[in-house]
């Protein structure tokens, strides 16, 4: 090292050392600026369409579309279940069966009907029609049976009513 020393003081290769440094560093840098202009250029064609539009402005667009779209979808979902719940309570399950009441009438005149909701609930009707008289009867139905004797008949069109399909 002495030998050097002599040569070329210590400080020069100090100096030499400093600027071979600064021409790597200056050369890491041009090509880091050059690949920052090909990355700016490709994030402006990814950016732009053909029409000429902005992708920015245009995915805002559609995110507040979809955020209305969301607050719409909800409000709907309300009252979907608000018409669901009144539909399950209305009578929407409905059966009548003919029968003869009585062997030595002809016909079958006599007729039991079930008017029933979702849950099976609501009322039956039986006619009983003889030649003199006709009576009419209504028993309350609740989840298929009732507080009230029920007939053959009434079971029979109680349980057909309640076949049908529920929400």
């Amino acid at each position: 090292m002495t030998s050097l020393v002599k040569i070329m003081p210590l400080i020069w290769w100090s100096i030499c050392t400093i600027t071979l440094l600064l021409i790597i560093s200056f050369f890491v840098i041009l090509a880091l600026f050059r690949r920052m202009k090909r990355f700016e250029t490709s994030y402006e064609t990814l950016q732009t369409f053909s029409s000429g539009d902005r992708l920015e402005p245009l995915l805002k667009e559609y995110i507040q579309k979809m955020s209305a779209q969301d607050q719409e979808i909800k409000a709907c979902k309300e009252r979907l279940a608000q018409i669901e719940m009144k539909l399950r309570a209305s009578v929407d399950h409905a059966e009548m069966l003919r029968f003869s009441a009585f062997e030595n009438m002809g016909s079958d005149l006599s007729f039991a009907l079930a008017f029933l909701n979702q849950e099976g609930s609501g009322v039956v009707l039986s006619a009983i029609h003889s030649r003199e008289e006709s009576r009419v009867y209504a028993k309350p139905v609740n989840g298929g049976q009732s507080t009230y004797s029920l007939s053959n008949e009434e079971i029979e069109v109680i349980a057909k009513a309640m076949q049908g399909q529920k929400i």
